[in-house]
């Protein structure tokens, strides 16, 4: 297993409390009974003062450090913790109890294996000096002092290995943890992103199958009328204005329906098939071009497969009006199996093969697309152009 990249951070805050409880319980307890066993009142005040120096370095090193992730704070608490241990060994008897907190506190503060070990060793070596100093040792007991020391030296090891394990987890958990709130944030954003630019692209392409279309109508009907009074036509100048009031209060009901995100006013009835013909008829009256609608009875139509169709005919019908310089129009809607199916067909100018697609042909394969249905678009020169969108009654395929 790999060290832990840094510091301990993240694990020092997160069981500090409990580390706190267990050494201020160890330390009283360690202090209670070892102090009054020191052979001089000397030493027992020795011990005492040893004893005060550890919590106060606990609270201004040890844990100040760790609380900040100050490495610098939390190995100077190590000097001391193995400074007066040592000196607590030494002083009286009971004092080498204090080695259960030291070894523990050794392998919490140390940032990695190879510290914990060098501190371990120093604390040992330590104990083994300071009892042999005590009991005032020949070099014959020497041995049996290191042996004991020796087994200390080995549970602390163990239980550095697992407190290590425990820190290195707890990190490895908060990496995790970052990692996966800043990839969510990210995919949040990444949603809210492509939410916002597919509703974009959805309005410019509601308002070039609708209102550019309006406008376009508008356009071509004020030049008319405009030709028609130069020629002193004012009865078919009249019609062409009453024409162009009409397609700008269609134009007007679109454009309030986009706002408030409502089905097209044409459908509002829920009658596709008329919505078509009418669509022929006002088709045929501003543009003079024969029109000829063919409507089979499909049955119900769902909102959004009505929409697309009455979107694609609309669509289909300007690019008549601006590229065929068609003099007939067929416009059929059938039911194929499962399927409904939009043909518009002319006999203008076709398709040649420099014609660029533009965004209404775009926009006609991405409804088609959408719905789950298919988009065929032929044409050959001067014979004409054949658009043809079918769509599933059930939705996407």
């Amino acid at each position: 297993m790999t060290e832990i990249a840094g510091g301990r951070g993240e694990f020092w805050r997160r069981s500090m409390r409990a580390w706190d409880i267990a050494f201020w319980i160890m330390v009283a307890i360690t202090a209670a009974f070892s102090v009054p066993t020191a052979p001089s009142v000397a030493r027992g005040s020795a011990a005492l003062a040893g004893y005060v120096t550890l919590v106060v370095a606990y609270h201004l090193l040890g844990r100040r450090g760790a609380r900040a992730d100050d490495t610098r704070l939390t190995q100077a608490y190590l000097v001391v913790l193995v400074v007066v241990t040592s000196t607590e060994a030494w002083l009286v008897e009971l004092g080498i109890v204090l080695l259960f907190v030291s070894y523990s506190q050794i392998w919490f503060f140390a940032v990695d294996r190879v510290r914990g070990v060098i501190w371990t060793v120093a604390l040992t070596l330590g104990i083994i000096v300071a009892t042999a100093l005590r009991v005032e040792a020949d070099p014959g007991d020497l041995p049996e002092i290191a042996g004991q020391a020796t087994l200390g030296l080995v549970f602390s090891i163990g239980l550095g290995l697992w407190v290590t394990y425990v820190a290195e987890q707890s990190e490895e958990r908060a990496f995790l943890l970052d990692g996966l709130r800043e990839t969510q944030a990210a995919l949040a954003a990444s949603h809210h992103a492509e939410g916002v630019l597919a509703e974009r692209a959805r309005l410019a392409q509601e308002i070039h199958d609708t209102l550019a279309q309006g406008y376009t109508s508008i356009v071509m009907l004020a030049q008319t009328a405009a030709a028609e009074l130069e020629r002193e036509r004012t009865g078919s100048a009249r019609e062409r204005v009453e024409q162009i009031e009409e397609v700008a209060r269609d134009n007007l009901a679109e454009a309030r329906a986009l706002v408030a995100a409502f089905a097209p006013p044409a459908l509002e009835d829920g009658d596709l098939p008329a919505a078509l013909r009418r669509l022929g008829a006002r088709f045929a009256a501003e543009t003079g071009t024969g029109v000829e609608v063919t409507v089979d009875d499909v049955g119900d139509v769902p909102q959004d497969v009505a929409v697309a169709l009455l979107r694609a005919a609309q669509e289909s019908l300007a690019n008549v009006r601006r590229h065929a310089g068609a003099t007939h129009v067929h416009l059929r809607f059938a039911r194929v199996g499962d399927d409904v199916e939009l043909e518009v067909t002319d006999d203008g100018r076709g398709l040649r093969d420099d014609d660029l697609e533009g965004n209404g042909v775009r926009g006609l394969r991405e409804r088609a697309r959408a719905g789950g249905g298919e988009l065929a678009l032929v044409g050959s020169v001067d014979r004409g152009t054949r658009v043809l969108l079918r769509l599933p009654l059930g939705g996407t395929r």
